[in-house]
């Protein structure tokens, strides 16, 4: 199926295309709600609850660094194939993920996970990009929202039930959260197989691996510095070389892409479009938020108000509303007025307002509360997905549709990685001096130590006399809830209340820091220009003007 030169593609062939596309993504967001349900018990069964922000940050950095690399090699051989390839290695990292035996072998794994994780999302967005007019793309969102709508539903539940279930088939059961991606995959290659034929014209460009690496060598050690930093000591040796090299290899990207120019793998010269900085500038601190309030409210419904990974899941489906309706409303305003400035300038409100709300949130507030504030969380992430996207896609030239979208993933996923890093290693920095402060205030109470007395909680009071005896505080406090926190649905809910209140003062911190990095965002976001949308596909255009060139020829 391939359109003719001059002719723009119709309705039904790019809803073939689509079908390829969702194939693609369904997989990648099937598999980020899965992982989010099943992370604590996965990080309590492998002993690395206080580590499971390696599992999420090595993901993050390669498929962040990756992203710049599927746009550009995109642009210059075709999208097809490396949309194929992207699978196939998110696959293999896949089934590399059941064979993991510790928090960081997982993480290793993941990262294999993340290589092929860059290309679905942004080489999706760059085809959608392609063949749908900025205008008529409200009219093909509903595909779209439908697979994030089916994966926030499917994901909780299959999470749950894999990481719930001791074995299945001889195998533990949250390995089987990696392994359903194979069956998914494949059925997603195939799809993608059938479907997705455009016609491409080579462009003939270089490949700037040296500023790929450079990337990587930056982003690197700030991130490993992010996680490790309160057990190193942020002033320490390790800590300090870590500076050291980010910097120097950060100050050797930029000076690279600005001596590579056009053929550089993120052209700086896309950042003097001023409504590709302003893009860029919010979507990492968008992605900051974002990833922070995601890696955090799992953990809070679990931990703290005691659900399981599915009802976990499943009690976050008020923020998946709230993104589809964001979504929705945008897209459909957008198409209709061709404005979309607003947007993000309220969504990014929403966000800071949300974050800001969910400082207040204690161990004892009740769910319908924390759920309205979700709502609104996902309703300004909603307002900000499509229209940046759009905004960033029109702005640019039809043959650098790749590269902008994957600079637009990029710039998000730079600022998720950040933020996941830095927000739980907040959190668990925080969480034993909380814990303590509860403790020492809880433990005297009657109720607590009528709790003690009692015979039924013998093991937990001896364990705490021993700790107390050693004159650890903190020791008695935390009594090794960042290794393994699934004894707290067990515990006598008197003896669990200062875990529990320890727990949601430090995610209190979190939240607040989050809507302190919104406060920014919002202030940049009122810089973004408002730009008329095109109102014919990229690839029409690219057709056009290759049916020009052939012509003067």
């Amino acid at each position: 199926m391939t359109a003719a030169t001059d002719e723009p593609l119709t309705h039904r062939q790019i809803v073939t295309i689509l079908v390829g596309l969702m194939s693609g993504m369904f997989l990648a967001a099937l598999d980020q709600t899965i992982v989010a349900t099943a992370i604590r018990t996965i990080a309590d069964d492998l002993k690395g609850l206080e580590h499971q922000a390696w599992a999420t940050t090595a993901y993050l950095i390669t498929s962040t660094i990756v992203t710049p690399l599927y746009g550009k090699l995109s642009d210059i051989y075709g999208r097809k194939k490396f949309f194929t390839a992207a699978i196939t290695i998110f696959v293999m990292g896949s089934v590399l993920c059941t064979f993991a035996t510790s928090m960081f072998g997982l993480a290793a794994f993941r990262a294999v996970q993340g290589l092929g994780a860059g290309g679905l999302f942004s080489l999706a967005l760059a085809i959608i990009g392609d063949i749908v007019p900025p205008r008529e793309r409200a009219k093909y969102q509903g595909y779209f929202l439908a697979v994030f709508g089916t994966s926030s539903v499917l994901g909780p539940v299959i999470g749950g039930f894999f990481a719930g279930a001791d074995t299945i088939l001889g195998i533990t059961g949250w390995r089987w959260v990696f392994l359903v991606n194979v069956p998914i995959g494949i059925a997603a290659l195939a799809l993608v197989s059938r479907t997705l034929h455009l016609r491409h014209q080579r462009l003939d460009h270089r490949i700037d691996w040296t500023g790929a690496a450079l990337l990587s060598v930056s982003l690197v050690p700030l991130l490993l510095v992010a996680e490790q930093g309160r057990e190193w000591g942020w002033g320490s040796t390790n800590a300090v070389l870590c500076y050291a090299i980010g910097i120097v290899a950060g100050a050797l990207f930029f000076w690279q892409e600005n001596r590579m120019g056009d053929e550089a793998i993120l052209p700086l010269s896309l950042f003097r479009n001023r409504t590709v900085a302003v893009s860029s500038a919010a979507s990492i601190l968008i992605g900051i938020a974002m990833f922070g309030g995601l890696a955090s409210l799992p953990l809070y419904l679990q931990i703290v108000k005691g659900a399981s990974p599915t009802e976990a899941g499943l009690l976050l489906v008020p923020m998946t509303l709230g993104i589809m309706s964001g979504s929705i409303i945008s897209g459909q305003v957008i198409s209709r007025t061709g404005r979309y400035r607003w947007f993000p300038i309220v969504g990014v409100g929403l966000l800071m307002v949300s974050l800001f709300v969910f400082h207040y949130v204690e161990f004892d507030t009740p769910l319908w509360q924390t759920m309205i504030v979700m709502v609104l969380f996902g309703l300004g992430l909603g307002f900000n997905f499509q229209p940046l996207t759009l905004a960033v896609q029109n702005a640019v030239p039809p043959q650098q549709i790749g590269v902008a979208t994957s600079t637009a993933t990029f710039t998000r996923q730079i600022g998720g990685t950040i933020g996941t890093a830095v927000f739980l290693t907040i959190l668990f920095s925080l969480v034993p001096e909380k814990i303590a402060a509860a403790m020492r205030t809880v433990a005297p109470t009657p109720e607590f130590q009528a709790a003690l007395r009692d015979p039924a909680n013998a093991e937990f009071a001896r364990q705490m006399a021993q700790s107390q005896a050693s004159g650890d505080a903190s020791a008695a406090a935390s009594s090794g809830v960042l290794q393994d926190s699934s004894f707290l649905s067990t515990l006598d809910e008197r003896l669990a209340k200062p875990f529990l209140m320890g727990f949601s003062e430090a995610m209190d911190h979190v939240f607040l820091v989050g809507a302190a990095v919104m406060v920014v965002g919002f202030a940049i976001m009122w810089f973004l220009p408002e730009v008329e949308l095109r109102k014919g596909s990229a690839y029409q255009e690219r057709n056009e003007a290759d049916a020009e060139a052939a012509a003067g020829h």
